[in-house]
């Protein structure tokens, strides 16, 4: 029989694994919001990452780089992740209750965006984010759609930052508008779990960019 922690690191690997699995989630139950805070919390950090992969889409049709999807799962694993790196490890279902709030059923789809250097833009230009019904149904409106800018480069390779704090101010406004962010929010209960969406970034009715997103992936 294993030792204790030995059972214990297994168990929470077992869960991250997992946790990507299966048809994205409308709304948590107690045992899924258990899941989704010892992913948020475990130590193996790989196992975080093969979690969160699931989640990044590449785009790569400029002006859109990649995108992430937030289901209400993944929400709650990013809250008990960033308490965790805080040290705060006493993070459980309450705070994963008040998290998702009076909305449990949100997903975000986040974007980020890279400009030409030679921009002239003052502010995040405004993009529409639509996910198409498949098939050939109305679209699906955002509820609404936050622009975060980004003045100087990213840092490549980095995680999704939580929260969606990703604009930095700009020094003395030295520093160019060189991306930014959209953050687009959708009623998940108009989702379908095990469908698949097309998400189309259009500017003034001109498609700029879409891909796909497999919710049945996801929870």
């Amino acid at each position: 029989m294993l030792p204790m922690a030995r059972t214990g690191l297994f168990l929470i690997a077992l869960v991250c694994a997992s946790a990507g699995l299966g048809a994205f989630e409308r709304a948590l139950d107690a045992r899924s919001l258990s899941e989704a805070i010892d992913t948020g919390q475990s130590r193996l950090g790989a196992a975080r990452a093969r979690f969160h992969a699931a989640y990044h889409v590449v785009v790569t049709q400029s002006p859109v780089d990649y995108l992430e999807v937030v289901t209400p799962f993944r929400r709650v694993a990013l809250d008990a992740e960033a308490h965790a790196n805080a040290g705060d490890r006493l993070y459980g279902q309450r705070e994963a209750r008040a998290l998702l709030g009076d909305d449990p059923s949100r997903v975000d789809i986040v974007i980020e965006l890279t400009f030409h250097p030679m921009n002239n833009f003052i502010g995040v230009p405004g993009y529409s984010v639509n996910l198409l019904s498949m098939p050939g149904g109305e679209p699906i409106l955002a509820s609404q759609i936050s622009r975060i800018p980004r003045f100087g480069p990213r840092l490549s390779g980095m995680p999704l930052p939580y929260p969606y704090t990703v604009g930095s101010p700009a020094l003395n406004g030295s520093q160019p508008l060189l991306g930014g962010s959209l953050v687009a929010t959708f009623d998940g209960q108009a989702l379908d779990p095990q469908g698949t969406y097309p998400i189309v970034i259009s500017d003034s009715g001109k498609e700029l960019a879409r891909a796909r997103v497999d919710f049945s992936k996801l929870r």
